[in-house]
Parts: structure tokens; sequence; C-alpha cells
């Protein structure tokens, strides 16, 4: 049985190692196979870590799914599989046999070369034949040792009936080296030993730097990983302690963490206070403050005390575990130009093989020099190498997410930022969004202690700010509720024996007094029985750090700006002034913000949604591309195709930034890559190109390429984030939206 993660709905998600894909042809070959099985929703595979994560139905028509089906479709198309555990151990050793294949085949051509000399200094012809079959011997155990990573994933194609691009590759070496074999067995006056060998340490020498240039554009990814602790002492209820592996911890065991340590897995504190290193969450370098009752997220270090925690989630379920998937789903998405680029990798193998044919045909009959038109046919199949096309679009996703991160935004797949570097209108939540989601109760009036515990005591079954602040603001006793539900948008109701409680808006708790809004800029959340007011609640709530320069930075983009909340028409425009963002609309439901998102989509416009609620999750939804905060609810974060862990908003034009270089670096390289084949096709033709120029050349190209990708991790992190100092304001906030 393979392991598998339950996502829910009768959903499941089994993640397994596939180490033998190389190109953009051998993900569409393992996706298309799984893609055919009823029982599997979608299958994405990642080229650079060698997963493929399947979302699979535990049942489809009565019939239980068996997880092997997965791994023996896979096996059926050639391709190795297992369970995925560690990516950085395998990449490790593969990097390891090629740095070792290219040293061999470097020493095997240094002596070749070396023997080539005296033959092309005049030798005779015994002396020339005996150097050239040292020549074969030296050059033989190197095909076969260098020459296996080609040989063997070329094999592996053939034998299941299909191609990719390591078969004309291991079909070029091969025939170079047997048609020098033939001019040595019929002692002719040139073999090209030499160039067969120094040919394959070219090649060798591409896929190795390749392989690098790779890990190096997934470096967050493998820091990441390497950040998870092997485990944590484990707590026993007679004070014993016992280190345990990470896979052993579950939820409700207490954990030691010691200063110094970093936290295993995602917990509470249960006691003792220290300072902690958020910046893997929030890309801040200060440290905060944690005692007990508050979370600690897996990964995060541990500066100066001792804690001692209750565990919360397993290792797979952490928020470590959690940043690591959605960091490799970036780079594995399906993206319009990543389909663009698979689309044509599929291509390749035929339209090379036709044009090496005809190359040498075309040489043989008009030039009549066999060799010859065998050597440029040779040429051509490794020149037209689509490497550079496989690698034009995911090693700049890839390159790109890692930058996101370090600035603690979250993307969940590559065709997020696609959508996002094309979006005209950015519409905003105001409470949590804007704001920083942490409003203070500064006006209660004369409200009856028995009041306030009712107040509170609903205000404790939701998780919005501003129930969360109420809830914080009352230390007494609370009542228990029987039946307590939320209606998003609109607060919290119960039905008890004396009546019917609501907590939240005016028109929602009071629906026949919304006249009595008294124009009040502060945020309101009312109580009433039965739809009479028992008491009103004033908030404050301070705009988010950045948030005015980060608006000003969408307005230089040429980017237009919306509010829609939930919250009263006085409060909202409260806030508009303040951010100076013009247009804005109040009192609206759910529904409302899904509708304007819609409305706006049917205009033409791409929209861009950035929200925090349970409110927002149709909007965030609904529209183009969208954005949560990390302390947005579950449904919010779920539905966001970013979030973003910092608390300054400069993580929206920051990541629209990103989203725009990494278009612009894509199309870059895509005209790299057939700016390449276009020049380099028509040179191996006319025979301009030996086999070993065609390998330097091949090789190169996909370096360009990636190191093109490499510009984006360099370029200056400034998009919207500026020196400017923001006040508090008293008059913003929202209800419950």
């Amino acid at each position: 049985m393979l392991a598998s993660r339950d996502l829910g709905q009768g959903l499941r998600q089994t993640d397994l190692s596939v180490p033998d894909v190389y190109c953009g042809a051998c993900i569409t070959t393992v996706e298309s196979a799984l893609g055919r099985l009823p029982q599997v929703e979608r299958a994405r595979l990642n080229l650079s870590s060698k997963r493929i994560a399947i979302v699979w139905r535990e049942e489809v028509e009565g019939v239980r799914t068996d997880p092997a089906d997965l791994a023996r479709t896979i096996l059926a198309t050639g391709y190795r599989t297992h369970l995925f555990a560690s990516g950085q151990d395998a990449s490790d050793a593969l990097r390891s046999q090629l740095i070792r294949a290219v040293a061999l085949c470097g020493f095997a051509s240094a002596n070749i070369m070396l023997l080539s000399v005296s033959v092309w200094s005049g030798a005779d012809a015994a002396t020339r034949d005996m150097f050239h079959w040292i020549s074969a011997m030296i050059a033989a155990p190197a095909l076969i040792y260098g020459g296996r990573f080609f040989y063997q994933s070329a094999w592996s194609a053939l034998k299941h009936g299909r191609t990719n691009m390591d078969v004309p590759i291991a079909l070029a070496i091969t025939l170079s080296y047997a048609v020098s074999l033939w001019e040595t067995i019929h002692h002719g006056e040139h073999a090209w030993f030499d160039a067969t060998v120094s040919l394959l340490f070219f090649l060798l020498i591409g896929r190795t730097l390749d392989h690098i240039m790779r890990d190096k554009a997934r470096s967050a990814i493998a820091g990441l990983a390497r950040l998870s602790p092997r485990g944590a002492t484990v707590l026993g209820e007679n004070g014993t302690r016992e280190y345990r592996p990470l896979a052993d911890i579950e939820p409700g065991m207490s954990i030691a963490i010691a200063a110094g340590d970093r936290v295993a897995v995602d917990a509470v504190v249960e006691s003792g206070s220290s300072d902690l290193d958020m910046s893997i969450v929030n890309g801040e370098s200060a440290p905060r403050r944690v005692a007990a009752g508050d979370s600690l997220q897996a990964g995060t270090l541990n500066l100066t005390g001792s804690l001692v925690a209750r565990v919360t989630a397993s290792a797979r379920d952490s928020f470590l575990s959690e940043v690591i998937s959605l960091m490799e789903a970036a780079e594995g998405g399906r993206a319009r130009y990543r389909r663009i680029a698979d689309r044509a990798a599929s291509y390749y193998s035929p339209v090379v093989h036709l044009l090496a044919l005809v190359s040498f045909l075309g040489w043989g009959f008009f030039g009549g020099d066999w060799k010859q038109a065998m050597l440029i046919a040779i040429a051509v199949l490794i020149i037209t190498c689509p490497c550079a096309l496989g690698l034009a679009v995911p090693v700049v996703q890839v390159v790109a997410a890692g930058r996101l991160f370090r600035h603690g935004i979250m993307v969940k797949e590559g065709s997020a930022m696609e959508r996002l570097a094309e979006i005209d209108t950015v519409l905003f939540d105001k409470t949590g969004t804007l704001t920083i989601g942490r409003p203070r109760l500064v006006e209660t009036g004369e409200v009856k202690p028995a009041t306030m515990a009712i107040a509170a005591g609903l205000a404790a079954h939701s998780r919005h700010p501003l129930s969360k602040a109420l809830h914080a603001a009352y230390s007494g006793p609370l009542p228990a509720y029987e039946t307590v539900h939320e209606i998003p948008g609109s607060g919290v109701e119960a039905k008890t024996g004396v009546g019917t409680y609501r907590l939240g808006n005016r028109r929602f708790a009071c629906p026949d007094d919304e006249g009595a809004d008294n124009g009040n800029a502060r945020s309101e959340v009312v109580l009433s029985l039965d739809g009479r007011l028992l008491a009103s609640f004033g908030f404050d709530d301070n705009p988010r750090a950045g948030a005015a320069a980060a608006l000003r930075s969408l307005s230089v983009r040429g980017l237009a700006q919306e509010i829609v909340s939930g919250d009263r028409a006085a409060a909202v425009s409260a806030m508009a002034d303040r951010l100076g963002i013009a247009n804005w609309s109040a009192d609206l439901s759910p529904k409302d913000k899904a509708a304007r998102c819609a409305s706006l989509t049917g205009e033409g416009h791409k929209v861009l949604m950035v929200g925090d609620g349970i409110n927002d999750a149709p909007a965030l939804a609904a529209a183009h591309v969208s954005m949560a905060p990390a302390t947005a609810a579950d449904i919010g974060r779920q539905a966001a195709d970013f979030v973003f862990m910092q608390e300054d908003l400069d993580a929206v034009p920051f990541a629209i930034e990103t989203s725009q270089q990494a278009g612009k670096l894509i199309r870059q390289n895509f005209a790299l890559a057939i700016g390449y084949n276009i020049i380099a096709v028509p040179i191996a033709i006319a025979g301009y190109a030996t086999p070993m120029i065609a390998a330097i050349a091949m090789s190169t190209s996909s370096l360009i390429v990636v190191a093109n990708a490499l510009r984006l991790a360099g370029s200056v992190e400034s998009a919207g984030r500026r020196n400017e100092p923001e006040t508090g304001f008293a008059g913003e906030g929202a209800q419950l939206t």
C-alpha cells in the first residue's frame, strides 16, 4: 500500500519519485498516462525534484482504488518510481555520479588527444593503426561509463515505443564511435575517437552544469528542507525525556525546545517564554517574544529561553512542510508558457530524426562522401537538442518562487504568477487586509457585565478579528451555548431559551434598526436579542505597515484600486480617504464581493482580489488571481493563489513586480532558445559544425537560458516598500466583513 495524504471529500494525494525524467517529453508521457486513469484527478510532475504529486479518488463507481496502480502505470511508461522521501540525497548522488563521469571522459579525451597528435604529425601506417586501436580501447570504457546516462534513458524510451531527447544523443555518440572503429578496422587514415570522447565530455559537462544550476535555482527549497530537524525531545507523563524521530511525533504530545533549537513541528507553548526567530515565516529579522498560549511554526528558531509546547500537527502537516509543497507546486504548475514549451519539446524527436536523415542522404547523394554525411547527421542530432526550450519556463518559475519566498510570499503554482502579471485592477478587503487585523475595543457604552459576558461568549465562536478583540477584552466566565452558527459577512447567532442572540453588523443583528447608524467611522459590532439592540461595541484598528506606500506603488504601475468591504459606509469611507483610494463599496455580502469581481471580469478587466476572511473566499475564487495574508481564515488561504507571511502590504506590489519580471525572462528564454535553433540548425546542416562543436553549442544554449533566469534572483528587491513613517488611524476597521 502506497502512503498517501487525506485531502478530504474522498480525495487523497500520493507523492512519488520518478528519478529518470529529464525533459518536457518525459513529463508529458508520465502525466498523460496517469491522466487516463479514471481515479486520477490530477498529476503534476516537478522536473527539478523528480517528484510527482498525484491526487486520486478513493472510490470510483463503487470500486475501491488500489494506489499501487499509480506506480504500475508509471512503470509501464518506462520510468522507475518509488515513494518520495528526500530529493536532496538523490540529487547529491546524481551530481557525484555526473562529476565522476565528466572526470573519466576528460581523462580519456586528453589521452586520446595525445595519441592523435602523433597521427596528425605524419606517423607511418603501422604506428597510426596502433594508436587508433589504443584510442578505441580508451574510448570504449569512457562511452560505457559516461554514456550510460544517455543510453539508459534512450533504451527505456525505445523499449516502450517512444523517444526522448536522449535517443538522438545516444545515437550520435554510437554512430561517431562506430564510424571511427570502421575506419580503424579497414586501416583508414582518419578516425574520430578524440572527437567522440570529447563530444561525450562536453555533453556531460552541460548536463552536470544544468543539474548544478537547477539545484542552485531550487536552493530556497533545499534550504527549507535542511531547516527541518530530524526529531524532537518528547516529554513523558512521568517527566521522562525521549528523543524521537520526526515521523514518530504526533499531535497532543509535549515536546521540549531548548534555546538554539529549531521547532520541529507546529505547536502551542505550554510553559516558558523565549524570543523566536520568525524570518522563515514573515521575512523579518526582528525576533518575536512568545509565551504560554502562543503558537509556534515548524522551522522557526528558538533563540533565548527553554519552552515546553504541545504538538498541534504532524511533521507532514506542519507549516514548513506546507511551505515546501507550495514552492514545489510553483515549479510543477501547468502554466500557459509551460504548456507551450512542453508541446514544442514533444515534437522534438521526430523532427530532429527527420532533419538528420535528410542531411545524411543529401550529403551522401550529392556530396558523395558518406563518412562526411554521417558526421554532419551526428552534428544535427546533437545541436538540435531542445534542452534550452525545456528549461525556459520551469527554471524561471522556481527562481521567482524562491525570490517571493525570501520576501515572505508563498505561491501555489507557476500559472498564478503568469496571471498576476496580467492584472489591471486590485480589489482589497478592509479588516485584516488593509488593516493589521488586530483591532482594540475602545467603546462599549454602559454595558452591564452580564451583557458583556453574553457578547464575549458569542465572540469566542468566531475567528473574525473584531470577535477575537471582543473576546480578549473580557476576562470573566463565559456562558455556554448549545448551538452557535457563524454567517460569513454577517456575524454569529445562538438560539437559547430566552431567545435568539446575534452578534455582528447592525443590519444582521438589528435588521429593523439599520437607520440607527450615526456615521461614526469606528468599526462597530452590536449585540441583539430577537432583533432588539442590547449593546454596541466600537473598535479601532491600524493600517498595515507600508499600506499607503504600497498603494502608491500600484498607482504608479497604472493599476486601478478599490475597497470592497462589508463594513458600514462611514468606516470604509474613512479608510479610503486615509489611504487615498477613490473607489470603494460598503455593506457588501460575500456574494456581493464575488459579483463585483465577476462584473469587472465581464468588462474585460483582470482582477487581483486581496482578502483574508471566510466572507472573502468566494471573491478570492472568482478573481483572475488572489492573495491572502497568513493570518487569514483557513478557507481564505486555501482559496488564494498567493499567501504573504509578513505584515507589510508591500507584499502585493512586490509579487506583481516579480511576476512581471518572471514573464519577461520567460519570453526572453523562449527567444534565446528559438533563436539558437534558427542559427545553429542551418549551420549544422551546411556542414560547418563538427559533432564536438555541436555538443558545446547545445550545452552553452542551456546554460545561457538558466543563467538568464538566475538574473531574477539577483535583482534588487524593492517593489513597493518605502521608508516612510505610518501613523495610526483611529477611524478604520470593519464590521464582521
